[in-house]
């Protein structure tokens, strides 16, 4: 992986946390790095998972795709926050 693909995959992984974030109703409680963190394993995940059903084919941009991603990255926003948020009231 070159520089200009880590550069993409962490800039791609703040739109698709960001927009995952958004979905998910209620104040999350984690830190802006790990929703960046949450939205590059959604991306590539929600790529994975597209090409494999037939959402994404061929080059360019893809609707599909896309929605995949931000719901992924939803689901893992709702998770995390859980977890991070009981693992704080446990002190």
């Amino acid at each position: 992986m070159t520089i200009t693909g880590i550069i993409t995959a962490i800039v791609v992984g703040l739109i698709i946390g960001a927009l995952g974030r958004l979905i998910v109703p209620g104040k999350q409680n984690i830190p802006i790095w790990l929703t960046i963190i949450i939205g590059i394993v959604a991306a590539f995940i929600g790529t994975f998972l597209a090409r494999a059903i037939g959402l994404s084919s061929g080059p360019g941009f893809h609707w599909g795709e896309l929605i995949v991603q931000v719901v992924l990255a939803a689901l893992g926003v709702f998770l995390v926050a859980s977890a991070y948020g009981r693992r704080g009231s446990l002190r």
